[in-house]
């Protein structure tokens, strides 16, 4: 009986400090918090490099992002039209006063409970290390639906494949295999070997829709 006993305490535990994947986000940005090490440096030099080429390769004219979070990473993008989503308003705060020069971004308040994907087609839709932090099941899935149903083309996520149902120490991560869970109506082009193995176990994925 000891090992239910410890996982219930456990889980109680998490939930005094863990508020759930939306909340948990604005009350991160509200203070001052940042997107995470994946934003800046090496690896995000990384990712904006190879998606600065994908969009120009492949004649892409419009983006938009589910997780834009603090818009570091954005920076060094180089995309013709954007428009970034996120559950924490503080983020798309920060976002709109750090991107207020540009009139070829825009940014919004995404809430997966009421979104209509039709608000935000785009040719490609990003995705960059946002699924390993839906922690909620009906979030996750919801996000999946949102993410592909607002690309004309293309899909690119960002993230690892791997399920990890132990529940670790950081209550906002929870990494999943989501390639089962990908609409149907779309096809994996490629997955993209991450080089940076030492500091993140994340991959890109590129789907394009089956009719194109």
């Amino acid at each position: 009986m000891a090992v239910p006993v410890f996982s219930r305490f456990r889980a109680f535990v998490r939930s005094l400090r863990y508020p759930g994947s939306i909340r948990y986000w604005e009350l991160r940005y509200a203070a001052g918090g940042h997107s995470g090490s994946g934003s800046t440096g090496r690896l995000a030099a990384y990712k904006a490099g190879w998606l600065n080429r994908f969009v120009l390769e492949n004649g892409i004219q419009s983006v938009v992002e589910f997780g834009c979070g603090d818009g570091q990473q954005l920076q060094l993008a180089g995309y013709p039209t954007y428009l970034g989503l996120d559950v924490a308003p503080s983020a798309v705060s920060r976002c709109r006063a750090l991107f207020a020069a540009d009139t070829a971004k825009r940014f919004a308040v995404y809430d997966p409970f009421h979104f209509d994907p039709g608000t935000a087609h785009a040719d490609l839709a990003l995705s960059l290390e946002v699924i390993f932090h839906l922690t909620e099941e009906d979030l996750y899935q919801l996000y999946l639906q949102h993410l592909f149903a607002a690309a004309d083309r293309w899909v690119i996520i960002f993230a690892s494949n791997t399920n990890d149902p132990s529940n670790g120490p950081y209550p906002h991560f929870h990494p999943r295999r989501f390639t089962p869970d990908v609409p149907a109506g779309w096809r994996l082009r490629a997955q993209v070997p991450n080089p940076h193995r030492d500091i993140s176990w994340s991959d890109f994925f590129v789907f394009e829709k089956k009719d194109k």
